[in-house]
């Protein structure tokens, strides 16, 4: 769980689609781990009578990536499956998730011992509406208006009060934030080891695959847009942070899915070692890209690249680590909010390999000098 690679795999997964006067982006990196472990599902039909009714759902598996593909491709069905489903959606997302997670327990793999994964899951249905939004595990949602956040998710760590209780109530402990010193996460899907206390519900135990679920009214001219995204994006961006970024991109660009990809580029640079999987689902009421913003955005990298070129003549050491660096020492008006010089990293890359072939190499050498 805790192993890197030597260097980042930076290779992106990257979708985008829309339906039911919705458009969604997503994105998704392995980073510095040693294997991918998220998975993730997008659906906006969900047929027959459900057709105006969406879907979206992040799962940050640990351990292995058996249980975050075994939610990503079973869990909307099993909530769909339910006889709560067409009268009351929250009890049926409470029953589904529940159920999911039984049914893994009995999974050849998961009786035999072969495999001992778990994964969070965030997920939100959305109907004309209302949205839905269900939590289990550190994975986070962020609803965001006028460029700032009117609603997160929280995450279920073994250090809040009431998840401690539980863990200490099972039998368990909380060391360094974890339960009994290991797992980071007090609620998740998997993880069976930490289930197995006799006499107790599947919400009583050491871990619990219990969500924590919210319902909001829709508002389509206020509402810009909704974020679910893995622990490896809010690691290095808080959600007024991530809220500001995203706005700042959708005036300069409608591509969703070039957005979302931007996001995961600044939380590598940012400094992220863990996996990293985002999806943005934007509403009626999202910025939309304006002349002023696209001129800006113009003048800034015509501003960074002039930075760089002069960074670069007046630098003895021009190896890319040292050249960011002194880029990092210096005032540059007009960055992306949230995202600061570290969304720009692509491009000071590229112009800093037009003007130094020579040293070109050393950009690959250059992590830590985010970190």
């Amino acid at each position: 769980m805790g192993a890197f690679l030597d260097k980042p795999k930076t290779d992106k997964f990257l979708e985008n689609g829309e339906g039911n006067g919705i458009r969604y982006g997503v994105a998704s990196m392995q980073g510095w781990r040693m294997e991918m472990e998220d998975a993730h599902m997008a659906k906006t039909n969900l047929g027959e009578t459900l057709k105006d009714w969406s879907y979206f759902a992040v799962f940050d598996g640990h351990a292995g990536a058996y249980v975050s593909a075994h939610c990503a491709e079973h869990l909307l069905g099993t909530i769909m499956a339910t006889e709560e489903f067409h009268e009351d959606v929250m009890k049926a997302i409470h029953k589904g998730f529940l159920e999911l997670d039984n049914k893994m327990r009995g999974l050849p793999e998961m009786t035999s011992g072969q495999d001992k994964s778990g994964s969070t899951a965030i997920c939100a249905f959305i109907s004309p509406r209302t949205i839905y939004i269900a939590n289990c595990g550190d994975s986070r949602a962020m609803l965001c208006r006028d460029g700032a956040p009117i609603f997160s998710t929280q995450d279920h760590k073994p250090g809040l009060p009431t998840e401690r209780d539980r863990i200490v109530k099972a039998g368990g402990s909380v060391m360094i934030q974890r339960v009994n010193g290991s797992l980071a996460v007090s609620r998740a899907l998997g993880d069976f080891e930490y289930k197995n206390v006799k006499g107790m519900g599947p919400c009583e135990q050491l871990v619990s695959p219990e969500p924590e679920i919210f319902v909001r009214e829709k508002d389509d001219m206020a509402d810009e847009f909704l974020v679910l995204a893995c622990d490896g994006i809010w690691d290095v961006m808080s959600n007024e942070d991530l809220c500001a970024y995203i706005h700042n991109r959708l005036c300069v660009t409608d591509n969703l899915q070039e957005v979302t990809s931007q996001v995961i580029d600044t939380c590598l640079y940012k400094g992220s070692r863990d996996n990293m999987s985002i999806v943005l689902i934007a509403f009626p009421g999202a910025p939309t890209p304006t002349p002023e913003a696209v001129m800006a955005e113009k003048e800034l990298d015509a501003t960074i690249e002039r930075h760089v070129k002069e960074t670069v003549e007046q630098s003895e050491d021009r190896t890319f680590y040292q050249i960011y660096r002194n880029l990092m020492s210096i005032n540059i008006d007009g960055l992306p909010p949230g995202g600061g010089l570290a969304s720009k990293r692509t491009l000071i890359e590229q112009i800093f390999k037009e003007l130094c072939p020579d040293h070109a190499e050393t950009v690959s050498e250059s992590w830590d000098v985010y970190f």
